[in-house]
């Protein structure tokens, strides 16, 4: 079993910066891309930001130059940081990670429980 964990979310006025957590635990092999969605209310999830193994990065348009992908792969977590933030980027931030579990050799896409982010003008 595999838990991802996200932290570091919370209320922010706009201009401001936050930082997210996401740890990855279990009985993992390797992580391949991790990666950082958001929902909004009444909207479909949507990645803001991804990362591979190789620390190869990708951002949505309305995200770049602001956002800030990196990952530990020693410590299985991802990191986002988040800077001039707008109050359209208020959502429920989700980490995921495409994973192998130790002695699989199937990739299985698993999900944090989200943290909310909520920027305030």
């Amino acid at each position: 079993q595999v838990q991802l964990v996200e932290s570091g979310g919370g209320l922010v006025q706009a201009g401001g910066s936050l930082r997210l957590s996401c740890a990855a635990s279990g009985s993992i092999f390797s992580i391949n891309f991790m990666g950082w969605y958001r929902q909004a209310p009444g909207k479909q999830r949507e990645l803001v930001a991804g990362i591979s193994s190789g620390g190869s990065t990708n951002y949505a348009d309305s995200v770049k130059g602001r956002f800030t992908i990196s990952r530990d792969n020693a410590k299985n977590t991802a990191f986002l940081q988040m800077s001039s933030l707008k109050p359209e980027d208020t959502a429920v931030y989700y980490c995921s990670a495409d994973l192998y579990y130790k002695g699989s050799t199937l990739q299985f896409r698993s999900w944090g429980q989200g943290t909310q982010v909520t920027v305030s003008s």
